[in-house]
């Protein structure tokens, strides 16, 4: 029996399936994304790797940091009407949990807790 060969082959003609290298990279920077249907209306999700992630943003669920590295959802209105200031970064776990959430309370850190 002879062994697997798994390496495509020199001068061997690219699949016809296969996307262009320059949109594969597009893809890697910019996520896979789609629309999801929500209690609150239909939203545009874009999933983010974590090496194309490269700035710190704020979850809005929780109101903490995602530090650059870290994949993550990045999430606005479907219907179009938004720019790209309606864009905003989630942590995949607060996106999928935010209906059973309440909105999250900024509070500067020596306000009191309650009261």
């Amino acid at each position: 029996m002879s062994p697997r060969r798994n390496r495509t082959r020199r001068g061997a003609a690219p699949r016809p399936d296969a996307a262009p290298p320059e949109l594969l990279e597009e893809r890697v920077r910019r996520g896979v994304g789609g629309v999801q249907q929500w209690q609150d209306g239909e939203w545009q999700v874009r999933s983010i790797s974590g090496g194309a992630a490269s700035k710190t943003y704020r979850c809005p669920g929780c109101v903490q940091e995602i530090r650059p590295g870290v994949p993550h959802v990045v999430a606005w209105p479907a219907d179009g009407r938004g720019d790209e200031s309606d864009r905003r970064h989630w942590h995949a776990g607060c996106w999928r949990a935010r209906d059973r959430r309440g909105p999250a309370v900024e509070r500067s850190r020596n306000a009191p807790r309650y009261g």
